[in-house]
């Protein structure tokens, strides 16, 4: 009895001795994470005088849909420009309003990939960099699975260069003008998390 009433004591001294040396993280009741909201509409071309998108690999022709009984041998129907394993790369302009001519804040770089056998979900690696205002010369860097047939498409912010260091957050886009073959325009909504430094 003695014994198990030491070792328990032995115990509590070694797990406050522990929490002692861990560091706590900085919080939001501290002061230290400011949160952030950015909006701004990107623009995607693959077609006129001058694409800032490209599709750089073509993928295949989907497979055939299996039918009601689970055998294939249905018709691969697919009204999308875009296939299985579709590459594509872009430079996008990142401005304030949806007008091509609105004030340009930045750049939208990076390439999507599609994923889905049927239906239009793309694997997004971006980097949103921006060129104006008080984060102009840092960058955030995007991550998501993203449906392009749904109406709102959520992503993660996974950090961030210069003012966006330890940057965390989502990203949520809507097309606002846009088709898959021609692109267009997409609204984008960020919310970050910045840590103050």
């Amino acid at each position: 009895m003695a014994n198990s009433g030491a070792l328990i004591l032995l115990i509590s001294l070694v797990l406050l001795a522990g929490a002692a040396y861990i560091r706590r993280e900085p919080g939001h009741a501290d002061g230290s994470f400011a949160d952030t909201h950015l909006h701004f509409f990107m623009h995607d071309a693959y077609d006129g005088p001058r694409p800032t998108a490209a599709l750089i690999v073509t993928g295949r022709e989907p497979l055939p849909l299996p039918s009601d009984d689970g055998a294939t041998g249905g018709q691969a129907t697919s009204s999308s420009p875009r296939r299985f394993g579709d590459i594509a790369v872009m430079n996008n302009a990142l401005t304030e309003g949806p007008e091509r001519g609105s004030v340009r804040v930045g750049t939208a770089q990076g390439f999507t990939v599609r994923v889905a056998e049927h239906g239009a979900v793309n694997d997004l690696s971006l980097h949103l960099v921006l060129e104006a205002g008080e984060y102009g010369g840092s960058s955030l860097a995007v991550k998501g699975r993203v449906d392009t047939g749904a109406a709102v498409r959520e992503s993660i912010i996974v950090g961030g260069t210069g003012r966006f260091r330890f940057a965390t957050g989502y990203a949520l886009s809507r097309s606002y003008d846009y088709d898959v073959a021609n692109g267009g325009v997409v609204e984008i909504d960020v919310y970050v998390q910045l840590r103050l430094v």
